[in-house]
């Protein structure tokens, strides 16, 4: 009998342990699939790559343009700076060209590519929406109207730091709407955050052409917002680069230090949840930290879009969904994507300059459509 009840599992025998239940639990945020065999060989190669291909994209961006510098020239003029005049070759010809023009704008296209590609692929995380993005989510409209008020009714109440503070609580505020409108019963519907953000971002639209209307009368400030509105590096300074580059770089460290987190947040809230994360928590403070990147980016560049939609599935595509490959390779690959963008802005219709915002809309819209057709089921919600 009692063969015939182990047999069929309907009592256990007599004096046996039940299973155990205190088995070593997984990391929280560890919940990522098992990579396959020679990943990271193909990670690290498509690492430096990218890393080969930026240095060479920083090299032709400041090469070319109306003057075309040598690489070498370019090679000897920064490494003359860096040395403290070592070389002689300060007060050359090419050396203002190279040193105060293109270097730093190139140098700022590096930073606000990177950043802008990070915090798209952190915002499609938190969402779970493969077409969200701080231009789509409506934050770089916030930031716009924060930003654009400074510029135009001067307002200076942080000081030097007025258009990055403005800018962030522009960026925040806008998104902290578009989540509370998207929330119903507690719950995040993918569709309804991004019609939510698309709403968002044309009534902020609105209000900046408002701003510019009633604050501008000969137009001069109009022309100057308006090409900051659609994005542009060409007032890049030495002095715009470290506060970008510090957040850009800090923010990028906390976020790949959450990467786990972000790939158990992927399969669910509740499988999250059973790993010990604290969901509601965990979005809330990277939203903060994707607004604030955002913002600060947008205090300098103007309205980019479409970097962080496309870099990250590109950079999926290449190394898996697994975050803590996939920021790295984003970063490299968003600044790579934006120094070309500014090239060809400034050179296209040379000697005009477009700004670098329809550069990237006419690569990213396609990639939009292409996206919403690939992943969005008609009737998705």
């Amino acid at each position: 009998m009692s063969g015939t009840r182990l047999l069929t599992g309907s009592r256990p025998p007599a004096g046996s342990r039940p299973p155990a239940t205190d088995a070593p639990q997984p990391e929280p945020g560890a919940a990522t699939a098992p990579q396959p065999p020679g990943s990271r060989t193909r990670f690290g190669l498509v690492v430096l790559a990218l890393a080969a291909a930026l240095l060479v994209s920083v090299v032709v961006s400041i090469s070319a343009g109306q003057v075309r510098i040598p690489p070498s020239t370019v090679w000897q003029v920064v490494a003359d700076r860096l040395t403290g005049g070592a070389l002689g070759r300060a007060g050359g010809p090419h050396d203002l060209i190279v040193w105060e023009v293109r270097l730093p704008r190139t140098l700022l296209a590096v930073v606000i590519g990177a950043g802008l590609a990070v915090v798209g692929t952190i915002l499609q995380a938190l969402v779970r929406n493969p077409l969200a993005d701080p231009f789509i989510l409506g934050i770089t409209s916030g930031a716009s109207v924060g930003a654009v008020t400074v510029i135009l009714l001067g307002w200076s109440a942080f000081g030097v730091y007025s258009l990055s503070a403005s800018a962030f609580l522009g960026a925040l505020a806008a998104f902290g709407l578009v989540f509370a409108m998207a929330q119903r019963s507690g719950r995040i519907s993918p569709l309804r955050l991004l019609l939510a953000g698309v709403a968002v971002s044309y009534l902020l639209m609105a209000v900046t052409s408002f701003l510019i209307f009633r604050a501008d009368t000969d137009g001069i400030k109009a022309r100057s917002v308006l090409f900051w509105q659609l994005g542009g590096l060409g007032g890049a300074r030495w002095s715009y680069l470290g506060l970008p580059a510090a957040a850009v770089l800090a923010g990028t460290i906390a976020l790949a230090m959450q990467a786990r987190r972000l790939n158990a947040l992927v399969l669910g809230d509740e499988s999250a949840t059973s790993l010990g994360i604290g969901v509601e928590r965990l979005r809330r403070q990277l939203f903060v930290l994707a607004s604030l990147l955002t913002a600060v980016m947008v205090a300098v560049s103007g309205g980019i879009g479409f970097v962080g939609l496309m870099v990250p599935h590109v950079c999926r595509m290449l190394v898996g969904p697994d975050h803590r490959r996939v920021l790295p390779v984003a970063a490299l690959g968003g600044a790579v994507f934006l120094v070309w963008a500014d090239l060809v802005a400034r050179t296209v219709a040379a000697p005009e300059e477009l700004p670098v915002g329809i550069v990237t809309a006419v690569a990213g819209a396609p990639f939009f459509l292409w996206l919403i057709r690939r992943r969005l089921p008609l009737g998705g919600t």
